[in-house]
């Protein structure tokens, strides 16, 4: 389906639920945090419904993402279920790693494609202290595994706040070399009251990589997923290198997604605050019909383009990051 720009809408952004085992600085504010009610999430039931309507209009893309997705429970059977709709081309999850260790070969077997983990830094401490509670030595062993049991293309992502150091991107490049994933720098978008700033930009970031002394930044095609990333791969390494630009170079033009909240809000947008109340309809004796014009709703009411600049530290936005799914 065609929003108003042409653009082909065919993927659904699924937050599971709000909750995480971490409590990253530019996610989830220290305090303040009201979490949702298990009765105020969308049930798997609720969620499978959606997916099969708007299977029918050329959503064939899905991402579960959270908060962390797989600490709700009954998730690996979700994925199964997801699998079995035969419109789902494309199934996959945005996680921490912390529980992929143990998780990954099961998740690959009910159908799960392929993951983007979440990953700031390689030093310990400083992955402690970003994440507030997290051990990263469970996510190091989360990435193996997810490798090991196929979830590929394994993305790391990286966001580009004040906390990155230049020995973390050094740390990244050794990563690269050895294992054969795709390390990707975001840029910071100041979604919420999390108070961190942007960090080193894209430019200074391609900057340490070419000076490193491990070769110059050599274009990759794109690899299997739906995003804006560009990559680059440094000579001999085992993995690549990508660039998401949100704010410097913004690639709304290209948007093909909708997200859907643990609430049950349809979002048009990421950076946005308009909302469109799904689970009123699910759970008020919606018939399918209604459910596929509240999409088609969200589809003609995608913005041209997000409104952030360059030098915002805030965006005044309702929902914090964790309650989105990025």
């Amino acid at each position: 389906m065609r929003d108003g720009q042409g653009r082909v809408i065919d993927y659904l952004r699924i937050s599971i639920t709000d909750r995480c085992n971490f409590r990253c600085l530019y996610c989830m504010p220290s305090e303040g945090v009201r979490l949702l009610d298990a009765r105020e999430i969308l049930s798997y039931e609720e969620l499978l419904r959606v997916i099969r309507v708007l299977g029918q209009y050329g959503v064939s893309k899905i991402r579960l993402t959270g908060g962390e997705p797989l600490v709700r429970k009954g998730v690996v059977n979700f994925i199964r279920n997801i699998r079995a709709i035969g419109t789902v081309k494309d199934l996959s999850m945005t996680t921490n790693g912390s529980l992929l260790r143990d998780m990954a070969p099961e998740l690959k077997a009910a159908g799960l494609d392929r993951v983007n983990i979440s990953l700031d830094t390689l030093d310990p401490e400083r992955f402690t202290y970003i994440t507030d509670k997290g051990n990263l030595t469970d996510v190091l062993k989360g990435i193996e595994s997810a490798v090991n049991a196929g979830l590929t293309p394994v993305k790391l992502n990286v966001v580009l706040t004040e906390v990155l150091t230049e020995k973390d991107v050094l740390y990244f490049i050794k990563l690269v070399y050895n294992c054969p994933i795709a390390v990707r720098f975001i840029e910071y978008m100041p979604v919420g009251r999390c108070g961190v700033k942007a960090g080193t930009g894209i430019a200074a970031i391609k900057s340490m990589l070419n000076g490193s002394g491990y070769g110059q930044l050599e274009p990759e095609s794109a690899i299997k997923g739906n995003g804006p990333a560009k990559y680059y791969r440094l000579p001999r390494a085992s993995g690549m290198f990508g660039f998401i630009t949100p704010i410097s170079d913004h690639f709304c033009q290209y948007c093909n997604r909708i997200r859907l909240t643990a609430d049950g809000k349809l979002k048009p947008c990421l950076l946005s605050d308009q909302e469109i109340d799904m689970k009123a309809v699910l759970r008020g004796g919606g018939d399918d019909r209604k459910i596929a014009e509240l999409f088609f709703k969200a589809v003609q009411e995608k913005p041209v383009r997000h409104r952030l600049g360059n030098n915002q530290h805030g965006t005044g936005l309702a929902r914090e990051m964790f309650q989105v799914g990025g």
